[in-house]
């Protein structure tokens, strides 16, 4: 499986681009965002990749980020979304963009990409809407500068010796991805502080995902 490619801009046509790695030419589909980000031929590019098998075909879609290749893989898990319609409603919204419409419930945001009509927007979201905030919680990004020599698997930092109780650290690390989750969805930062807060208070170890989760419902319209 290529899970990230990383070299040279051979070229760019319409909805994907030739990447060269070392002599080797590998054709990869992306977004129409994504392609207004690459560089021009001839310099550097490093993508995120996931990689579509099919009977007759093989083909090798890149992301900017960890976070779009997910939405892209889970937008496939959804009936009556293609590899297409994916990259579609990606290149339309870009993977904060679809983290908004969908932990919020916007369906109507969804349907503005090509291709995508307002019963599988509806779908997208009801299948997705509980998914959303483990995927906002994701660390990581892609670097669309990154130098083609690099090796291809990054390799995790040593975890640091612990010396004290890990549970204090782990939920202010909580609560900062969740504040800036919250952020990134358009809420005030003294409404997200408090949803974050009174979550907390009710789950007092709860992590990433599940405080934004929390917070989502505290913040939601009532009535």
């Amino acid at each position: 499986m290529i899970g990230r490619i990383a070299g040279r801009v051979d070229y760019k046509a319409l909805d994907h681009v030739l990447i060269d790695v070392r002599g080797v030419g590998y054709l990869v589909f992306v977004s129409d965002r994504t392609m207004v980000a690459l560089p021009p031929a001839g310099e550097a590019v490093a993508l995120y990749t996931d990689l579509l098998v099919q009977e007759t075909n093989l083909q090798l879609f890149g992301f900017t980020s960890l976070v779009e290749k997910e939405w892209h893989r889970l937008l496939m898990s959804v009936q009556g979304i293609g590899a297409k319609a994916s990259m579609s409603i990606l290149g339309a919204l870009g993977a904060d963009g679809v983290s908004r419409a969908i932990a919020l419930g916007d369906w109507t945001a969804l349907k503005a990409a090509k291709g995508v009509g307002p019963k599988t927007a509806q779908r997208v979201v009801i299948e997705l809407k509980d998914k959303a905030p483990s995927v906002m919680a994701m660390a990581g990004g892609g670097d669309l500068s990154a130098d083609p020599a690099e090796v291809i698997e990054d390799t995790p930092a040593p975890a640091p010796e612990r010396r004290t109780p890990p549970q204090p650290a782990a939920n202010a690390a909580a609560q900062s991805e969740a504040l800036s989750a919250l952020g990134n969805l358009g809420y005030s930062p003294s409404d997200a502080a408090s949803a974050v807060v009174q979550a907390l208070g009710d789950s007092p170890d709860a992590d990433t995902p599940t405080l934004i989760r929390e917070a989502l419902k505290l913040l939601a319209p009532k009535g």
